[in-house]
């Protein structure tokens, strides 16, 4: 794992300024740097050594004649077989690395590499020759690469806090992002809340020559169900699928570890991974919030050592300059910090971690995949729902009403994603500035475009998959590792489990509970039945259990005088009247401190923006 950075070189300074890009990125690679400049392209590398850790996985690598040159973050885990089949087509290696075999890979296939990799990429190629570069994300957006054509000069690289050392970078906030952000609570559209810096979308490539840069898609999720196998056959077939990803990517020249909490996938991970360590981070004493205990117990199962640590408020709060600084782009998801102490005490004892993101995207295990087929008010006829849902519309808002008024919507209208924080129209009250952002339904449509033909459940699948997994999930699981020099790893988002997965039929992904009279559905269920399966007898019920959903008491806190105060002047800043009306953001917290709503993922959305535009444009990127 490791960071990259970049430009077309045309300043006098290239090594200066390549320079303070990498020490930006540091964190990403501790252990080694490497540059290549010329006069038409610099290339930087932070190197975190995982496989080869000798100094000869250093990077910029070349191919035989030098006229390629590469820079990569990330691991491929077939490596070694694609290795072979360049040897016997005559390539010549130099090192043991999977980055040597990506550019005799590139050599001899061109883009068509892309598909016969496996794992986790983001890299990009300098044909000398050409003058031409290329570059690739991999298939989830698991690695993060950005870049910014601006003032004449390509940029590129891991994070865009690299680019504020360029001196060609032109820095302004998108306010068309901050409104977007408002609703979904990440940045979703390809440009981001930097103005004219963009991010490459999952499994796309992209070429750039005479100053003219393309992007093409080279890979996607297809969903076709498969209805002759029957239940237990996907169960053992989720079994192999899954045993044989966690093994490729426990491929590694250092210690892999495990995170664990409660929940079936980190468990499931954790329990067939075999590795020594497993991590657990929590808050408080309330079960509601801390899993520590019982991922103890867990671990005592499973013969393996758990590391934790309960995160006191003082930690957390005091944290968040710092995590917005290394998300590079405000996040609101309160998990991500988190996220970012469970990679610290991992970090402390190895190099690399297994971890369960992906699982729920894949395999259908969000509580609102049931929520298509939930109730009996769901087998009524499309026009008689559609037309109570807009009298409910009129009236006052209240939990049985907005029932009604969701389930007069079809899913394209009513699910953007496991957020909504905004509506449009909320947004655009709150908001003092006006800005071109589009509606969230048109940056849905292209994707639900692509599933028009599946039922609901897949098709919030696939919207989840393209958008909330690389805007939110993958985002901070990139981001909060890196900033801690830590590898991590997600054998479910593996293009190999992704081809099983995508045929199995919708009634194995999400199904009525029939142990109980009431209209329960079970997410997951396929998968829940092969980690059953996989899991310590002692332990099976974690195949059941449901799914903790928001564990951090952000809430609870917002209601203490301490935090709700801190809160309160960020929202009567001078920063914060450039963009927002004091007044409804005020009521916001005023009922939420007085009990008259939860406002918590509203006023938390709002004030992580601050946050965050505080250290990227009133502290010059510093926090």
């Amino acid at each position: 794992m490791c960071g990259i950075v970049g430009f077309t070189n045309n300043i006098s300074n290239s090594d200066e300024v390549l320079g303070k890009m990498m020490d930006r990125i540091k964190h990403r690679g501790p252990d080694a740097y490497g540059k290549y400049i010329d006069e038409d392209i610099a290339l930087g590398h932070r190197r975190l050594s995982i496989i080869d850790v000798s100094s000869s996985g250093d990077q910029p690598i070349f191919n035989e004649d030098d006229s390629l040159v590469i820079v990569f973050n990330g691991e491929i885990y077939n490596y070694k077989t694609i290795r072979e089949t360049l040897i016997e087509k005559g390539h010549k290696f130099r090192t043991n690395t999977d980055t040597e075999v990506l550019i005799h890979g590139y050599e001899e296939f061109g883009e068509k590499l892309l598909n016969m990799l496996r794992g986790m990429f983001s890299f990009v190629i300098w044909d000398k020759n050409k003058k031409e570069l290329f570059g690739a994300r991999d298939f989830f957006g698991i690695k993060p690469m950005y870049y910014a054509n601006m003032n004449g000069t390509l940029m590129f690289g891991s994070e865009i806090k690299s680019f504020l050392e360029h001196p060609k970078f032109t820095k302004e906030l998108n306010t068309a992002a901050l409104e977007n952000y408002l609703t979904f609570q990440y940045s979703p559209a390809s440009e981001t809340f930097f103005k004219n810096v963009y991010k490459l979308p999952p499994a796309h490539y992209f070429r750039f020559r005479d100053g003219h840069f393309e992007a093409k898609r080279y890979w996607d999720v297809h969903f076709n169900a498969d209805d002759k196998p029957g239940l237990d056959e996907w169960v053992n077939k989720i079994s192999d699928t899954f045993h044989d990803s966690v093994e490729a990517h426990k491929i590694a020249d250092v210690e892999v570890g495990s995170f664990l909490s409660s929940g079936v996938d980190s468990s499931y991970v954790a329990a067939i991974a075999d590795v020594d360590k497993t991590f657990t981070v929590g808050f408080g004493s309330d079960e509601k919030y801390n899993e520590i205990g019982w991922a103890k117990n867990f671990s005592k199962y499973i013969g393996k050592e758990n590391t934790s640590k309960v995160i006191s408020p003082e930690e957390y709060w005091n944290s968040l300059s710092m995590i917005q600084y290394h998300m590079d782009e405000p996040l609101a998801d309160p998990s991500a910090v988190a996220l970012y102490f469970v990679c610290n005490i991992a970090s402390e004892k190895l190099k690399v971690v297994l971890s369960g993101e992906g699982a729920d995207e894949i395999f259908g295990g969000y509580n609102v995949y049931s929520d298509p087929n939930g109730t009996v008010y769901d087998r009524l006829p499309r026009s008689i729902k559609r037309g109570i849902g807009k009298i409910a519309a009129k009236l006052p808002a209240k939990r049985g009403v907005n029932f009604f008024v969701r389930k007069g919507r079809d899913v394209e209208e009513r699910f953007i994603g496991n957020a909504y924080m905004f509506t449009p129209e909320e947004r655009k009250s709150l908001l003092k500035i006006e800005t071109d952002a589009p509606d969230p339904t048109a940056l849905t449509k292209p994707f639900y475009d692509n599933v028009k033909n599946k039922d609901d459940v897949t098709k919030m699948q696939y919207l989840d998959l393209h958008m909330w997994m690389a805007g939110d999930i993958l985002l901070k699981a990139d981001k909060m590792s890196m900033a801690n020099s830590l590898e991590l790893r997600v054998p479910f988002l593996d293009k190999e489990v992704m081809a099983l997965a995508e045929r199995i039929p919708t009634k194995y992904r999400v199904t009525h509970d029939k142990s109980t009279a009431e209209t329960k559905y079970i997410t997951k269920y396929a998968m829940r039945l092969a980690a059953k399966k996989d899991t310590p007898k002692q332990t099976a019920k974690t195949a059941a259990k449901k799914k903790l959903g928001f564990p951090v008491p952000i809430r609870v806190w917002l209601r203490e005088e301490k935090y709700y105060s801190l809160v309160k002047s960020y929202f009567e800043s001078d920063c914060s009247k450039q963009f927002f009306n004091t007044a409804p953001l005020l009521k916001l917290l005023y009922d939420h401190r007085d009990g008259k709503a939860d406002n918590s993922r509203k006023i938390w959305t709002v004030f992580i923006f601050l946050v965050w535009y505080k250290v990227y444009f009133e502290n010059n990127g510093k926090y």
